[in-house]
């Protein structure tokens, strides 16, 4: 069944299913009473743990190989990833959450427009239309708490979405590399400022339990599967299912918490989840015609992924995102 799945296809499932994995996190910041300091550095602490054993099990003494294979982004995806892990929590210390969802909702766009300018990679109109209908509807949710802050609290939200945008770009552009490897490293650079802040102390048992599930259980398979994501597609793509976040992470807080979303949350969220579907299912339709009519089947070509950096810069564009 996998294999007859096309690149994009098995790009939005593996994305999919690490945000699926990262939506009870904003569950657990709002459920454990550690403060910031100590919630992010138990929290990098114990996923830098998993990841790094799961990177040495993965390529054992070629590890540092793989590191430096991943190019710029050993530098620039550990550091974005750290910058929108801190920027969240310091954004909605400033400013109301709203405010904060809202700007981050614009990391698909930005992430579009990073890959066009500086690596060339061209989205479809479908992918547009659909970036368009997912920020709207991220939006719709969070319109119910919208709110007045400080003007420095909507600085600080910006760095998320352009943090995010930055992560899944550069990493899609090292076409053919693993670039979860240096995940382990981005939580290194979350522990720097949390250590700083006095964010090393003993939380309470149960506090504990809470963060060791997230950490060890849900967010180790969550980064991982959502940094391969970059692999089968471009950036924008990947940031986009990232929205999906919102609507899950909703849905968990009013399920276990008894939060209540307002009626356009549910509005919104049906906008995503439609958008998504829609843009999925016409491109299997796409897909089935083109075989149909005796076109190879993309389902059986070797991946970009697989053999590398395709050899179409000389031609001005690299095209990521038709098949």
């Amino acid at each position: 069944m996998w294999q007859r799945l096309s690149w994009r296809v098995r790009g939005y499932l593996i994305t999919g299913a690490g945000v699926m994995l990262l939506s009870p996190d904003a569950l657990f910041v709002k459920d454990t009473q550690l403060d910031v300091a100590a919630f992010m550095f138990w929290r990098a602490l114990l996923l830098f743990a998993v990841l790094s054993l799961v990177a040495w099990w993965r390529y054992g003494k070629r590890l540092p190989e793989a590191v430096r294979a991943c190019g710029p982004a050993m530098w620039w995806c550990p550091l974005a990833f750290a910058v929108s892990a801190w920027g969240f929590v310091a954004a909605n210390r400033l400013t109301a959450a709203g405010n904060v969802l809202v700007i981050q909702n614009l990391a698909p766009l930005l992430a579009g427009l990073i890959g066009l300018v500086v690596y060339g990679q061209r989205l479809r109109l479908q992918t547009w239309c659909v970036i368009v209908l997912c920020v709207l509807g991220a939006s719709l949710m969070a319109v119910g708490e919208l709110g007045a802050g400080s003007p420095l609290g909507l600085v600080v939200a910006l760095a998320v979405p352009l943090a995010i945008a930055v992560n899944t770009t550069v990493a899609s552009a090292q076409r053919g590399v693993d670039t979860t490897v240096i995940l382990p490293l981005g939580c290194l650079v979350i522990l720097i400022p949390a250590i700083a802040m006095g964010g090393m102390i003993l939380p309470s048992l149960a506090d504990l339990q809470r963060l060791a599930l997230l950490a060890l259980v849900f967010l180790p398979g969550a980064y991982l599967l959502i940094q391969t994501g970059p692999r089968y597609l471009p950036g924008a793509e990947v940031s986009l299912v990232m929205l999906l976040e919102t609507f899950v992470g909703t849905l968990l807080v009013w399920w276990w918490l008894g939060e209540v979303p307002p009626p356009l949350a549910f509005v919104g969220g049906a906008v995503i989840v439609t958008a998504l579907l829609g843009s999925g299912a016409l491109d299997l339709y796409r897909q089935r015609r083109k075989v149909a009519a005796g076109a190879p089947d993309p389902c059986q070509a070797v991946s970009p992924a697989v053999k590398g950096v395709l050899d179409t810069r000389s031609q001005g564009v690299v095209l990521l995102d038709g098949e």
